[in-house]
């Protein structure tokens, strides 16, 4: 049997999952905790101190749990807040999830970009300081989403979501009215938004591109991991709930983990 790296993948919810579905696939050698903070969800509703004050005590008792080689806060809410505590706190290697703003600025070519993320993670100073320090002249709208991250999760378990409501959380992202001026490239600043991706192309007024940092966290994660074992990790994976729920969707979570069998 091989020896396995162990990858830890955080998030308050489900939108991690878009996330570890390109870590799976950069690292198959290793064995996968994905741990949902459902007890918490969604971050976007408590203050930046509520967060602090509950992510850092309880990333230690995962640490200790699990033992891992690596933590991906596959959260932007969290990443923006919380990161500089958790590698104060710990010596693991943690990984965050911030918003793509200095691609997306580089790739622009109306030079007017959207940043579509929670409420929490659009006014946080960590992502004024991305759009100060990258946007290369872009004009830079920021979008705090209510309710998108809950209406991701609502679908992924079955719910009907509505166009409309969909829509409703989209639809500033959408500056301009001349081709030549207005928005073209959209920032996904939050992990569950990617789980929309195909009704947010099918609903925007017009086309644009959209930023999913998912790959180059899974590209960073393989780096710090270092080469890679032969062969799939003999190890399977593990979901786990903060609330300690039964999460009852093994059809629909298995592909985010590369088709194995959920512990």
């Amino acid at each position: 049997m091989t020896n396995s790296p162990t990858i830890l993948v955080f998030d308050s919810g489900l939108g991690g999952l878009t996330v570890l579905r390109e870590v799976v696939a950069a690292r198959p050698d290793a064995h996968f905790a994905y741990v949902a903070d459902d007890a918490f969800f969604p971050y976007g509703h408590h203050s930046e101190d509520e967060i602090i004050a509950r992510v850092v005590p309880l990333m230690g008792e995962l640490i200790g749990t699990h033992d891992p080689d690596i933590v991906v806060i596959a959260c932007n809410t969290a990443s923006t807040l919380v990161l500089s505590h958790l590698r104060a706190a710990y010596s693991v290697p943690f990984v965050g999830t911030v918003p793509a703003i200095k691609p997306a600025c580089a790739q622009s070519r109306t030079r007017r970009v959207s940043v579509l993320g929670t409420k929490g993670t659009v006014k946080r100073e960590y992502t004024k300081a991305l759009i100060r320090d990258f946007a290369q002249g872009c004009e830079v709208t920021l979008v705090g989403s209510p309710e998108l991250a809950s209406l991701a999760e609502a679908e992924l378990s079955g719910a009907s979501v509505s166009d409309g409501d969909i829509l409703a959380e989209l639809a500033p992202c959408f500056v301009g009215e001349d081709a030549t001026s207005r928005t073209d490239t959209v920032v996904l600043a939050c992990t569950h938004y990617p789980l929309l991706l195909d009704r947010l192309k099918r609903l925007a007024p017009w086309p644009v591109d959209w930023i999913d940092p998912a790959p180059a966290i899974a590209r960073r994660v393989s780096d710090l991991l270092g080469p890679r074992g032969g062969g799939i990790a003999q190890a399977g994976a593990e979901m786990i709930f903060t609330s300690n729920r039964v999460h009852g969707l093994s059809a629909t979570l298995t592909p985010f983990f590369g088709g194995r069998a959920l512990a």
